[in-house]
């Protein structure tokens, strides 16, 4: 799952709004751009800003503070507030915003939805924000009798991919999501939702993961200090409960390892005893493939090939866990194994004992010696 810390914006500052009152708005960080360089730092690759202002007047009020953290800032920008036309939509994504949100245009004109949709695909998604089932627009001051999960089976039906939910009685309350009224959005459609309002602990982040959400977002438990931001990511990226259900958000979980190029190295651990088996590679399709089957995909550099790992020898490892290292450009993979790792019929690929200088050589395992090749120690 994928948490994007927030930025809300009103008059150009960093605010938080209780329940979408804009009558409680109150400032949270001096400084926008500085506020998302400090979520980069601490491992996010998404953030979500709103531009408040804009939602309520129709049009974008504060879009120059959203292009500059876009533009400056090496991370994955949504933005949504006041995106009423195509215009807005253009120049959003042509100044660096990765994603546009469509919020009351939903509700009011859905034509437009479905221009945006079918000109940008997955780079614009739908903001749906409900009260007692309802969905609201104009910033939560004005509601509507149409359902949520009404309202985006029609968006689904016009091709949205991204769906951002919002129950505006637990938004800015601190007081947990609204894990029964996500959980029926995420079962009723095929979109990717990502879950807003309410998150108040790194608890409440694993109940979203285990419901299978794309992601979550993030606002007043950062600012207020009861959520870890880098203790949150690093439990979002362990793997979930329920797989993601579309091929774009496993597309999404998997482009954060690979920044410095196209291959990460994978370390594979015995789940239950922890003895490193092999070191292999991944790309970003085999580590797609792996997060599909529950099984090792690997790339093979020698032959540019993907390889399932025991899919000729039956020696298959199906995966336990997948951690990254604090860099983001290794992967930890533990995995029940099944018969030897190695093709030398070894348990483990790392049975060659290198011995330190200064010490005598020890005597050669004679069971470490693979098709009568001696290894021997150094």
């Amino acid at each position: 799952m994928i948490l994007l810390p927030a930025i809300d914006l009103h008059q150009g500052q960093c605010v938080r709004l209780l329940r979408g009152d804009y009558a409680t708005a109150h400032k949270v960080a001096d400084s926008p751009l500085d506020t998302a360089a400090g979520f980069q730092g601490q491992g996010a690759r998404w953030m979500h800003m709103v531009d408040l202002d804009g939602a309520k007047a129709g049009m974008p009020q504060n879009a120059g503070i959203v292009c500059q953290v876009a533009r400056q800032v090496g991370i994955h920008v949504e933005v949504g507030g006041g995106i009423r036309d195509m215009a807005t939509v253009e120049h959003y994504l042509e100044q660096g915003v990765s994603r546009v949100i469509l919020g009351s245009a939903a509700l009011q004109n859905p034509a437009f939805v479905k221009e945006a949709v079918g000109r940008y695909g997955g780079q614009v998604a739908v903001g749906i924000d409900a009260l007692g089932g309802k969905a609201a627009a104009q910033g939560w001051t004005e509601r509507s009798q149409v359902d949520y999960i009404e309202l985006a089976k029609e968006m689904e039906q016009l091709g949205v991919e991204f769906i951002i939910c919002t129950d505006i009685q637990q938004d800015g309350t601190l007081a947990g999501p609204n894990l029964d009224m996500l959980d029926k959005l995420n079962r009723a459609v095929g979109c990717n939702i990502i879950a807003s309002g309410g998150v108040s602990s790194l608890q409440d982040i694993l109940a979203l993961r285990a419901l299978g959400l794309y992601g979550a977002i993030a606002g007043k438990a950062l600012y207020a200090g009861a959520l870890d931001l880098a203790e949150a990511i690093t439990a979002c990226q362990q793997l979930p409960a329920v797989p993601p259900k579309t091929r774009r958000a496993l597309e999404d979980e998997a482009e954060r390892y690979f920044w410095k190029g196209e291959l990460t190295p994978a370390i594979v651990q015995d789940g239950s005893t922890g003895e490193v088996l092999m070191l292999a590679y991944m790309n970003r399709e085999s580590l797609i493939k792996t997060l599909e089957t529950g099984y090792t995909w690997f790339y093979s550099r020698s032959r540019q090939a993907l390889w399932n790992k025991g899919e000729t020898s039956g020696h298959t490892q199906q995966v336990l866990s997948i951690h990254a290292d604090c860099d983001d450009d290794t992967l930890l993979i533990r995995v029940k194994q099944t018969g030897p790792a190695c093709h030398t019929g070894k348990r483990s690929c790392f049975f060659k004992q290198l011995t330190p200088c200064g010490q005598p050589p020890k005597p050669i395992d004679e069971e470490a010696i693979p098709n009568g090749r001696p290894t021997g120690t150094i």
